[in-house]
């Protein structure tokens, strides 16, 4: 019947998502590598994973599948780039795709070369319409720990619960009056989540002289 899947082409899939994850497993670099260009997105995902737990992915690899049309292979390949420094992740902020820009704001964080633009383009994505992506850019800008992400972070205290949440947290590592504010604000929130971490921050910090 037309529109229903072909059950040949998805035990097809299944097999070859299978192959590849062995081939993860057993240092097959060939045959993970036959499988990036595979038809089925989740096909090419699990190629580029196993390539990764091989320690063969190559850069050139990454940046393919950053431009892949499938979110769920842009997403994969996020996640594998982070020790890949030479490529080029901030253009995946401005993804059509908030999962996709969700998932570079974590990547972006969990990295320790960030540098002024990379802040900068954190910051501009604490302003998306996406919840969860201005949650993963302020956890992202805490992880970073840059003075220049302060503000958005700051900014960020006075969101949705779950995002104020993420925000207190993302203060450790700074200090000064407006912080101490906002952690005695968040002490106070309605939300226990945001108390709970207002008191974790509060409690790492070393007691005032």
């Amino acid at each position: 019947m037309a529109g229903e899947p072909d059950d040949r082409n998805v035990a097809d899939t299944s097999a070859a998502r299978r192959a590849a994850a062995v081939a993860g497993h057993t240092g097959d670099e060939a045959a993970a590598r036959a499988l990036l260009a595979h038809l089925a997105a989740d096909v090419r995902a699990a190629s580029l994973r196993a390539l990764a737990r091989m320690g063969s992915l190559r850069d050139d690899d990454v940046r393919a599948a950053l431009d892949d049309p499938s979110p769920a292979v842009r997403r994969r390949a996020l996640a594998v780039a982070i020790p890949s420094s030479a490529v080029d992740l901030v253009p995946l902020l401005r993804d059509a795709d908030a999962s996709v820009v969700e998932q570079c704001a974590w990547a972006l964080g969990e990295r320790e070369d960030a540098d002024a633009a990379v802040v900068d383009e954190l910051v501009a994505v604490c302003g998306h319409a996406d919840a969860l992506v201005r949650e993963a850019a302020v956890a992202a800008l805490g992880a970073i720990g840059d003075e220049r992400g302060l503000p958005a972070i700051l900014a960020a205290c006075e969101d949705k619960p779950a995002i104020r949440r993420r925000a207190v947290l993302a203060l450790a590592p700074f200090d000064g009056p407006a912080v101490d504010a906002a952690l005695a604000r968040a002490a106070e929130d309605r939300d226990w989540q945001v108390r709970d971490a207002a008191d974790v921050v509060s409690g790492a910090r070393p007691p005032a002289p």
